[in-house]
């Protein structure tokens, strides 16, 4: 039976925050930029003199994996952590204010786990990056061998592969290279290491209760490091056994992972993934070193064992396994001073420490003031009803959409949605112009991206930009039907251009591209403009059921078996058709008011 997850912790939304002010004061070497709560950047304090003649190295994600990424930022290793919520990609704006403060000459490389989250936040920071003048390069991680090609559009997730990609990108940028080199090293540190994990308990997220998905006795191989399922469930088994199966599964040849054959040199990295105790660790190194050894016939060369991505309280571990050479175990054995690298700490912590200034965008605007009109026409009413009636849905669907998510996925959708849910609600009341369709949907697009942090933050806040340029094409005033029926036509496509799912991926497109086919549809054949949007409403929610039925393509449901997925609807699907449904309600309803 689930119950509550004991956490010495103050408010369950403080815990990123407060860890980073944690951090800082016990490590020398790091500071933090003044952006909190929505900036969260961990950085060297000797960033202003390491970004003249040095290439900057930024990586992060969703936090909960502590010390990963904060504890590996020092000389030698990251010049910038961005660190988002607990399991949830950093927001844009947090991405570019770490590029800003760190990135000289020398331009940066951002070190990418492969969610599609991360891709996604992290891509359009580098895009903006540059078009503000910074060279970037970007480096994907995806070093998990747990699960068979093909994974649809989401490929292998980034595990703890990843930390050792730091350290090589680290050394060759404190070596002085260009970007171009350091990105290379980089890249091929990537395609040479691969990562399984196991464990024996799910972890518990700040303020919720632990589940009970794992029976006793039982463990799962394969898992993430998000708390979703593993490949398989298995029983507990002896260490020996259990290391054996994880360094058969990184270097079969029937995979072809990694790039490791008997004779080679290989480095060793094993990591307790939040509650394994050291000991235990060190068990598992000490059967995993002579099995590499006599079963595989490789040579060793460097051992690493401790925590260094973890998945909250998780009890288990991961293997990752990189081939060595002379060139790759130099960059690894460089200095640095990052605090989390099996070295030592040095250095006197000063008595007081004042956080950095956030960097200012060079493109910001003076005065971007926006205000509730005074008078509402009637599009502006009819649009707020809209709004609050849809934002109201996805609050009261809060619980069931993590309940659903936590099934396959992380367990956090309804969370997410309700942080943006009452942040537009709160929004709308000070300074959304309401009688301005294009500027207020462009304003709904703002409060989401301030908020909401993971895939659907960036979703909704692209599906937003889209349809406010779709609008502003249009001069008309107010805005028709088959006019809102184009805009949402081009978020659709937005989503499906910069996401890569499309129709039948089990995403909340299932629910849009149904809904906008049936409003095309009932418009062109004549209909009243509230008929059509009620009847497409019906059809978004149609499709969101649907997905029950749907093999997932595309985000964390890609690694849930097709068993669990044919049991709950798609939670992104079913949210997207909660706000429709009740926008076209509340239209019908209230447009005879204002006739």
């Amino acid at each position: 039976m689930a119950s509550q997850g004991k956490k010495l912790i103050n408010n369950p939304n403080d815990v990123v925050t407060e860890f980073i002010e944690g951090l800082v004061e016990t490590y020398p070497g790091l500071q933090y930029l003044d952006g909190f709560p929505e900036v969260k950047v961990v950085l060297r304090s000797d960033h202003v003199s390491a970004m003249l003649d040095k290439v900057a190295i930024i990586s992060g994600g969703g936090s909960g994996h502590e010390p990963a990424h904060a504890g590996f930022v020092g000389e030698g290793m990251l010049s910038a952590a961005i660190c988002g919520e607990v399991f949830a990609s950093p927001q844009v704006d947090a991405i570019l204010a770490g590029i800003r403060a760190v990135t000289g000459p020398m331009g940066c490389l951002l070190i990418v786990k492969n969610y599609t989250g991360d891709r996604l936040n992290f891509g359009l920071a580098a895009e903006q990056a540059k078009s503000e003048g910074y060279k970037v390069e970007t480096v994907i991680v995806g070093d998990d061998c747990a699960l068979p090609p093909p994974r649809g559009i989401a490929g292998r997730r980034g595990l703890a592969g990843t930390i050792l990609v730091h350290k090589v990108a680290g050394a060759a940028a404190a070596a002085g290279l260009s970007l171009d080199e350091v990105a290379a090293e980089a890249k091929r540190a990537s395609e040479m290491v691969g990562t399984m994990g196991v464990a024996l308990s799910v972890c518990t997220l700040p303020g919720q209760v632990t589940s009970d998905r794992l029976g006793p006795g039982k463990m799962e191989l394969g898992l993430g490091i998000h708390n979703e399922p593993g490949a398989a469930l298995a029983d507990l088994q002896p260490v020996e056994v259990v290391v054996s199966h994880v360094l058969q599964q990184i270097l079969s040849p029937e995979t072809s992972y990694v790039p490791i054959t008997r004779g080679n040199r290989v480095v060793l990295l094993v990591n307790g993934l939040g509650a394994t105790p050291s000991m235990e660790l060190m068990i598992a190194a000490g059967k995993a070193v002579p099995q590499l050894q006599l079963e595989h016939g490789l040579a060793v060369d460097r051992v690493y064992t401790g925590s260094f991505m973890t998945s909250l309280d998780m009890a288990g571990f991961s293997i990752s396994i990189m081939k060595a050479d002379e060139a790759l175990l130099q960059r690894l054995d460089a200095a640095t001073k990052a605090p989390y690298w099996p070295v030592g700490v040095d250095g006197n912590r000063p008595p007081a420490k004042i956080p950095v200034p956030l960097p200012v965008s060079p493109s910001a605007k003076s005065d971007e003031s926006l205000s509730r009109p005074q008078q509402l026409s009637k599009q502006g009413y009819l649009l707020e009803v809209a709004i609050e009636a849809g934002v109201n849905a996805v609050i009261d669907l809060r619980d069931n959409l993590n309940e659903w998510d936590g099934r396959v996925g992380d367990g956090d959708c309804g969370s997410t949605m309700y942080r943006g849910a009452t942040a537009i609600l709160e929004d709308m009341k000070k300074h959304y112009p309401l009688n301005d369709a294009a500027e207020t949907v462009n304003e709904i697009g703002s409060s989401v991206r301030r908020v909401m942090g993971g895939t659907s933050g960036i979703i909704y806040t692209i599906f937003c930009k889209a349809a406010c340029a779709q609008l502003k094409a249009n001069t008309q005033t107010p805005v028709t039907s088959k006019q809102w029926a184009e805009a949402l036509e081009a978020s659709i496509s937005a989503v499906s251009k910069y996401g890569g799912a499309s129709a039948g991926f089990r995403t909340l497109l299932d629910a849009l591209i149904p809904a906008s086919a049936v409003l095309q549809e009932r418009l062109n054949a004549g209909d009243d403009p509230c008929t059509a949007f009620l009847l497409s409403s019906e059809a978004a929610v149609a499709g969101a059921e649907s997905t029950k039925h749907m093999q997932a393509q595309a985000g964390r449901s890609t690694y849930i078996s097709s068993d669990i997925l044919a049991t709950v609807p798609d939670p992104g699907a079913m949210a997207a058709a909660a706000w429709y449904r009740a926008a076209a309600l509340a239209v019908k309803n209230n447009h005879q008011l204002h006739e």
